[in-house]
């Protein structure tokens, strides 16, 4: 399942070439559709997941194989894949504040 989410993510850039950016401060305002400087776990869902959305062909709530990446794999619901997300931020939500800073968005999840 891991993987899945991995080829959605590496997936962003191809289908959303209007919402590409080229640093991390693009990130940031792209995201942080409030304008309050820094994104919440919610931007950070609506954010990451319009790649899952952009793929769901049938608009059941689940990535089956065919509309993954390659063609193949474990079918994925968006919920699990919304929890996954909030895990990637939590990890990279390093003070803890619920929020993510533009350094904080650009570090890698640990």
């Amino acid at each position: 399942m891991r993987i899945a989410v991995l080829l959605i993510l590496l997936a962003l850039p191809p289908l959303a070439a209007d919402a590409q950016v080229n640093a991390t401060s693009d990130y940031l305002a792209r995201m942080d559709s409030d304008g309050d400087g820094r994104v919440g776990l919610e931007e950070f869902l609506d954010w990451m997941s319009y790649a899952f959305d952009a793929r769901d062909l049938n608009r059941d709530g689940v990535l089956s194989a065919d509309e993954l990446p390659g063609g193949r794999g474990q079918p994925i619901s968006r919920q699990q894949h919304r929890e996954r997300l909030t895990a990637t931020f939590k990890k990279q939500d390093v003070t803890g504040d619920g929020y993510l800073s533009a350094k904080e968005l650009a570090a890698p999840p640990q």
